[in-house]
């Protein structure tokens, strides 16, 4: 008699799960692309509920644009030297993203009274309602892309970080 052998084809699947799906890696663009589209569509949607124009069009500028500006500022800094320095690797996870948010709403702070600066000496009899705005889109964003950011960032270096130390 021909007996024809069957293939277990649970063993694939099982394969499958074993593999090391844990591990997230840090892909700077796409944070990007997300801190620009989430306080963007967040702040439109608030601009449209509460028929407010200006919040709607500083969603898709200040607000989006600060957030995004923000967020590949502090990705390139912590995949430079900065993101390997044992204190950012060391501490715990709660103290760095803090640091780095209070960084990134100092820095929206320095953003919004340089473009304030600037706009003033461009342009000194025009008082334009967006320059007002800044000293709330800039910190604020700043705050918010700096604390995500670094949270995701955060995240697969202390995986790898740990798994390193074990060895």
């Amino acid at each position: 008699m021909n007996q024809m052998k069957y293939s277990n084809q649970t063993d694939d699947v099982y394969g499958i799960k074993s593999v090391d799906s844990k591990k997230k890696t840090f892909v700077l663009w796409r944070e990007v692309v997300m801190a620009y589209a989430a306080p963007a569509i967040m702040a439109g949607i608030g601009g449209g509920g509460s028929a407010d124009r200006g919040l709607q069009i500083a969603a898709l500028t200040t607000i989006g644009g600060a957030s995004a500006l923000m967020a590949l500022m502090i990705g390139l800094l912590l995949r430079s030297r900065v993101g390997h320095l044992r204190w950012v690797i060391g501490a715990p996870h709660l103290v760095v993203v803090g640091v780095f948010a209070m960084a990134g709403s100092l820095f929206g702070l320095y953003a919004a009274w340089v473009a304030s600066v600037v706009v003033e000496i461009m342009i000194p009899s025009i008082h334009l309602a967006w320059v007002d705005r800044v000293w709330i889109d800039f910190p604020l964003s700043g705050f918010i892309a700096s604390t995500i950011v670094t949270w995701r960032w955060r995240l697969p270096v202390t995986t790898n970080f740990s798994s390193k130390r074990r060895r």
